[in-house]
């Protein structure tokens, strides 16, 4: 049960933050935002780090895991959300997330030798039609100006995922999930420094309190949290099975933006929220994964 809530939580924190990020997108430069979070992170967990006084088990070739896993999140995921969630809306990019399982299914195949059975599969399908169904007239056009390329971007991102899934997922062979949490933040730090300092970045004038206190949410609670949540989670169960928990987050999403943005749902899209739960408890079922 443990994992399961993990995973549970992650999800949640993951979807607040595509209301985080289009409220300080509108006051901050997207990198500024992203390298705010990764310094964040890191002065939270490498503290850690040192106090636990971890003894990775490194072995020879491991540092290019560790930086492909870097470089595919979340340095260049966070760049094609970043710019996604500047040309669509939060929902209509929540909605992409729900390839992710798919993705990450077919790479766990591929890659990892994991089998996953009809139910997993059909829990998939449930899961993302659900999410389809929930999201097909939540489409907002003063927020979403190029919803054709934001999706894109966000696709993009979501195979910049997969590949963090999957990496993630053989380094927690040897190292925990603190210390590859640890690994991104540090690696994202040094690449949205960089980007800052390039002529696309721009540092911020002022700060006001609230958009401020919301990038300090993202990086502590955010980065932090739901990438540890995660990356144990998917140290104690199989890829394939971890996967369809990533449809909780377009559900998790519409309910935050009803709860503190005063959105309401029809009865339609309730229903849809159930057929999204019903979905992923069908996959995360034991015979999801053989």
């Amino acid at each position: 049960m443990l994992p399961t809530f993990a995973l549970s939580a992650a999800m949640l924190l993951w979807a607040s933050a595509f209301i985080a990020l289009k409220i300080v997108f509108v006051v901050f430069d997207p990198l500024a935002v992203l390298f705010a979070r990764m310094v964040l992170a890191s002065c939270c967990i490498l503290p850690l780090l040192w106090q636990r006084a971890e003894r990775w088990r490194y072995q020879r070739g491991d540092w290019r895991w560790m930086l492909a896993m870097g470089l595919a999140e979340p340095c260049l995921y966070f760049l094609f959300e970043a710019q996604a969630l500047v040309n669509t809306s939060a929902a209509q990019a929540s909605v992409i997330t729900a390839t992710l399982p798919l993705l990450t299914g077919v790479g766990a195949m591929l890659f990892l030798h994991e089998k996953m059975s009809p139910r997993g599969w059909l829990g998939l399908v449930i899961s993302f039609a659900g999410v389809l169904w929930l999201t097909l007239d939540n489409q907002v056009s003063a927020q979403a100006p190029n919803p054709v390329l934001g999706n894109a971007l966000e696709f993009c991102a979501m195979l910049c995922a997969t590949g963090y899934v999957l990496i993630a997922k053989r380094l927690s062979r040897r190292y925990s999930a603190l210390a590859i949490t640890g690994m991104q933040t540090v690696l994202g730090s040094v690449w949205f420094g960089l980007a800052l300092l390039s002529p696309w970045g721009h540092w911020p004038s002022h700060f006001p309190l609230w958009p401020s206190l919301m990038v300090v949410y993202l990086g502590v609670f955010v980065t932090l949290g739901a990438y540890g949540l995660y990356t144990w989670a998917v140290s104690k169960m199989p890829v394939s099975r971890a996967s369809p928990f990533i449809n909780l987050i377009p559900l998790f999403t519409v309910l935050l933006a009803w709860w503190l943005l005063d959105e309401t749902l029809v009865p339609a899209q309730w229903l849809a929220c159930l057929l999204v739960l019903g979905g992923v408890l069908l996959g995360e079922g034991r015979s999801s994964a053989r």
